[in-house]
């Protein structure tokens, strides 16, 4: 039988519980929302799914769904958007997150209202002539000349060479621009976050965090750009979007079995422990089983791994603690239950 839940969108602020007595029906989707005192969850009914094992054509067209919805609600309310893929099992749940990350949602809100994220791709308008232009370089050039006098040919170190020097002229060249493009549009953001580059041929892949009131000079400032490298860029523009890059958050369920296992592989036997003897702990097994101090033991790198790991889930679960007001980690299943759930940040 499949398992129904409340899938999360994302958390809206409000003056009133009452303002949030309202449902809409989008992306084929019936909306509603899930009030805890001034904030409430965006949700819909949905069968629980583990989004890590869905097919990329599948996740596709659910995080278009999820955007959609998201960007929908955005011009009635400041909205908070909330992970791909995340559930709750039931409105008391859904209550439960709100309640645990309401001083956290709080401290977002003032950051959001009356802001807008702009992401700006910038992509080479002619790669190959670009690559052309690289291999110009002055220091390219000669070494190039130099292989060609030599009567016994190129060889395979040599071409690598090259390679990487007009790698490295390509990334300065890269650099550069994206370097001017920011600083010409920095005037209009209160924050910018760099993403990834997809391939070689994207120059700047960048989220800018504009007053909406900036967003007439922000969007000037684009165009006078795009006039400016119109025979080297080629500028794309999406927006106006919710802070999903910069203000995004995750809900992480802990389970009783995985914490009490991770405090164990620590060495970590009260049922009572602070965060400070989660790090002394850590910095004793850390001191015994680093690989560095290990070398001809076998399998001690999955070890060393295994024991990070469990270091990094009792942080999450010292954060959990912090965020209800509790000091303490407490290593028994009754007392854990009240703290299994923390809403934090994405990374």
């Amino acid at each position: 039988m499949e398992k129904q839940g409340k899938y999360i969108y994302g958390i809206i602020v409000s003056n009133s519980e009452n303002s949030f007595d309202r449902c809409w029906i989008m992306a084929n989707e019936r909306i509603c929302v899930i009030a805890y005192r001034d904030i409430a969850a965006i949700i819909s009914d949905s069968e629980v799914v583990d989004y890590t094992h869905l097919r990329k054509d599948i996740l596709a067209k659910q995080l278009v769904k999820h955007q959609m919805i998201i960007e929908g609600i955005m011009p009635q309310y400041a909205i908070i958007p909330m992970r791909l893929g995340t559930f709750a099992i039931d409105e008391a749940e859904v209550k439960d997150i709100l309640s645990k990350g309401y001083g956290l949602i709080k401290e977002i809100i003032p950051k959001i209202i009356d802001k807008i994220e702009i992401d700006l791709v910038a992509t080479w308008n002619d790669f190959n002539a670009t690559i052309k232009d690289a291999g110009g370089v002055k220091e390219i050039k000669e070494f190039k000349e130099e292989l060609l006098r030599n009567s016994k040919g190129i060889t395979v170190d040599e071409q690598m060479k090259i390679g990487l020097m007009l790698k490295k002229a390509l990334d300065e060249k890269r650099d550069k621009f994206a370097r001017e493009i920011q600083d010409s549009l920095k005037t209009f953001c209160v924050d910018i976050k760099t993403h990834e580059l997809m391939d070689d041929k994207m120059v700047v892949n960048t989220a800018f965090l504009v007053d909406k009131d900036k967003r007439e000079g922000f969007d000037k400032k684009v165009e006078e750009l795009n006039v400016k490298f119109d025979e080297k860029l080629n500028f794309r523009c999406v927006g106006p979007l919710p802070a999903y890059s910069f203000f995004t958050i995750e809900i992480k369920k802990m389970q009783f079995n995985d914490v009490n296992l991770a405090r164990k592989k620590l060495g970590i036997l009260e049922e009572c422990s602070s965060k400070d003897d989660i790090k002394k702990a850590f910095h004793r097994q850390v001191f015994i089983f680093h690989p560095d101090k290990n070398p001809d033991k076998p399998g001690i790198e999955k070890e060393y791994d295994e024991i990070v790991r469990s270091y990094n889930m009792l942080l999450d679960y010292a954060r959990a603690c912090e965020q209800v007001g509790q000091g303490n980690l407490i290593f028994n299943e009754d007392e854990f239950q009240k703290n299994a759930i923390l809403v934090k940040m994405r990374e």
